[in-house]
């Protein structure tokens, strides 16, 4: 690199000093994450899953898959499953909810396809002390629930996630699972880091998340979740996970990760370019909230401020990383002229070989945790490194676009005003025939039945 830089030296030290900083901040994720501990089992447990424990999985158009999923939720015992639906829906879902276990799980509906709404309706019909949410893919492993209770047992704590893997939806992964295989390991390093250090986390990922019911049956929880606004017009229905972590830090709740195999779930990617879809989703919905988090609430500098920062980080990082393809651009149309009249002393194809070769060995190390698992996917690393360029732009792209709140993978997904008019005209209904029931016909108001439980010091 000396040789690449030895004409124009002083120009290549502020590049140098971002290429020094980026690798020093992987080392520092990579060794707190390495110094990270999950919570142990505790010897008598508070929490029991079938008796404390809730499932709720939104979804519109889940098939076989579920029925797998089904199964490793039923391993751990939790008390119920509720499916919540679009009306449309309610037929096939229920036939797949009897073909699982017609004991544990129930199918609720609600007018329209609207996640938030769908998650909403779940909590108003939960009577346990916590609510797991789980995407209707997501495979979990036998000891999943005690686990996740585990970390329950400290009353600061309002929200759990886990750590996660790819399930392949095919015998073999596709180059698109590869790709989101790397992702998945590298952000379980970068949560077991923020959760080591300061506690804190950017995301419980909503594949699967628990969460004290108390904290959730909060009506004002319920409207601000139901009725969240980006510039105060667009109305959101994803990034459902992202508004609940944020929620857990501005009413003073502790979060927490249990990245161990105990707690890690497997769910499946889109197997081709539509996970590009998802990406980009999901980078919205990032950009949406890191925002909000970081300018607007303020409420993560104070309680979470390592986590502060790698948002801020993340901020910038499309921006860095898209310095060094625009400097080698240059320095090949350099190359053109000779070094006497001011040109580059490398020719072009010296400068792209070269700068290949470490984007090559930096990328390949940055994904060994990755590697030594799966030695065999080393061969997707050039389309990883492409990727990453690809994703730059597209975080450039959807931050200019933020005003875009659809789905974008999923058909069926309508505008969150119709569904929330017709969820408020159904309710409307229910309550005009539940005040002309007589008194003992009407459902008795929910209320903490432990309080020992609820006595957090938190709850608000």
């Amino acid at each position: 690199m000396l040789y690449l830089t030895a004409d124009r030296f002083a120009v290549f030290v502020p590049f140098g000093v971002i290429g020094f900083y980026r690798y020093l901040w992987y080392i520092i994720r990579l060794s707190a994450s390495f110094a990270y501990r999950p919570v142990p089992l505790p010897s008598n447990p508070t929490y029991i899953a079938s008796e404390d424990v809730t499932i709720i999985v939104p979804t519109i158009d889940a098939g076989e898959e579920f029925k797998e999923a089904a199964h490793s939720w039923l391993v751990g015992k939790p008390k119920e499953i509720l499916i919540i639906t679009e009306e449309k829906m309610l037929g096939p879902l229920q036939d797949l909810a009897n073909a699982v276990d017609p004991e544990r799980i129930r199918v609720l509906t609600v007018p329209f396809a609207n996640k938030r709404l769908q998650m909403s309706h779940g909590i108003k019909h939960t009577t346990t002390d916590i609510i797991v949410f789980a995407d209707d893919d997501a495979i979990w492993p036998p000891t999943m629930l005690p686990y996740v209770l585990a970390c329950f047992e400290d009353q600061k704590v309002g929200g759990v996630g886990t750590s996660q893997r790819v399930q392949p939806c095919g015998k073999k992964m596709t180059v698109w699972e590869v790709l989101a295989a790397f992702r998945l390991t590298i952000r379980n390093i970068e949560i077991a880091a923020s959760t080591h250090i300061d506690g804190g986390v950017p995301c419980l990922s909503g594949r699967t998340a628990a969460y004290r019911t108390v904290i959730l049956k909060d009506p004002e929880f319920i409207h601000g979740f139901t009725h969240d606004y980006w510039m105060g017009k667009y109305h959101l229905n994803s990034g459902d996970d992202k508004f609940l972590t944020r929620w857990m830090v501005s009413h003073g709740w502790n979060t927490y990760i249990q990245c161990c195999k105990e707690a890690e779930l497997l769910s499946t990617m889109k197997p081709n370019w539509r996970f590009l879809k998802q990406v980009l989703r999901w980078t919205r919905n990032t950009w949406r909230s890191d925002l909000r988090s970081l300018f607007t609430e303020r409420y993560i500098w104070t309680a979470h401020p390592y986590t502060a920062y790698t948002m801020v980080d993340k901020l910038f990082n499309p921006f860095t990383l898209l310095v060094g393809p625009c400097l080698v651009i240059y320095l090949c149309f350099k190359s053109t002229k000779s070094a006497e009249n001011g040109g580059y002393h490398l020719p072009w194809w010296n400068i792209i070989a070269s700068y290949m070769v470490w984007l090559s060995a930096t990328r390949t190390a940055k994904l060994l945790p990755h590697l030594w698992h799966q030695p065999q996917h080393i061969i997707y690393v050039p389309a990883f490194i492409l990727f990453g360029y690809y994703f730059a732009i597209m975080k450039v792209y959807a931050l200019l676009t933020l005003h875009e709140t659809g789905w974008g993978t999923r058909a069926g997904i309508g505008a969150p005003s119709t569904a929330m008019a017709a969820m408020d005209a159904q309710d409307r209904s229910t309550e005009k025939l539940r005040l002309h029931d007589p008194p003992y016909a009407r459902p008795m108001p929910m209320t903490p039945t432990s309080g020992d439980r609820y006595a957090g010091g938190f709850a608000q």
